[in-house]
């Protein structure tokens, strides 16, 4: 599994860039929100700016020749939506004793689980990427137990550390999407316990 943009240092090329004469995301201004997204998570350098989840909805990027391609950038900023959202809802593990709190963790993981069931991953490039079935069989797992409705739950770590094997000149998922959302998934299901 290709490292996820999460785990990169600040500084590095996070994502592809744009060929050509086209223009992308500004790549330090990318970076520099990512790099706030880190620090908020726990990850990087301990920033005096927190980030929200709104704040990156919010966040838009100045064109630049060569930037970062918007796909890719946009689909890890969604995965860092989720893990910022995690993080905030993790006080509500305090309250699991109490109904309401634990209706509204029931109802937060079925949501993760909906989302899972809905992410479309582009085509690989060149025809390469990841195995579709073995994803979608992977998929399946995590809703299983973002439900709870597996004795044989998926981990955190067992996601971060997932392999796939690859597949060339036929179809398969997009690698580097694939990295992204399970990056964010595993930050879920580490509330999962």
């Amino acid at each position: 599994m290709e490292t996820p943009p999460a785990s990169r240092g600040v500084g590095l090329n996070r994502f592809p860039r744009v060929m050509g004469m086209r223009s992308g995301y500004d790549p330090a201004e990318v970076d520099a929100l990512i790099g706030r997204i880190e620090s908020t998570l726990g990850r990087g350098m301990p920033t005096v700016e927190p980030v929200t989840a709104d704040d990156v909805r919010r966040a838009t990027f100045r064109a630049k020749r060569g930037g970062y391609v918007e796909t890719a950038v946009d689909f890890a900023l969604e995965a860092f939506v989720v893990a910022l959202e995690t993080q905030a809802k993790r006080p509500v593990r305090l309250a699991m004793a109490e109904p309401t709190g634990e209706m509204l963790r029931e109802e937060w993981f079925e949501t993760q689980a909906a989302r899972v069931e809905r992410v479309a991953f582009r085509p690989g490039r060149m025809g390469t990427g990841y195995n579709e079935d073995e994803i979608d069989a992977f998929l399946d797992r995590i809703v299983a137990t973002l439900r709870g409705t597996t004795d044989f739950p998926v981990t955190a770590k067992e996601v971060r550390a997932a392999k796939f094997s690859t597949v060339l000149f036929r179809s398969g998922y997009l690698i580097a999407d694939v990295d992204s959302f399970l990056a964010g998934i595993a930050d879920v299901l580490e509330q999962r316990r």
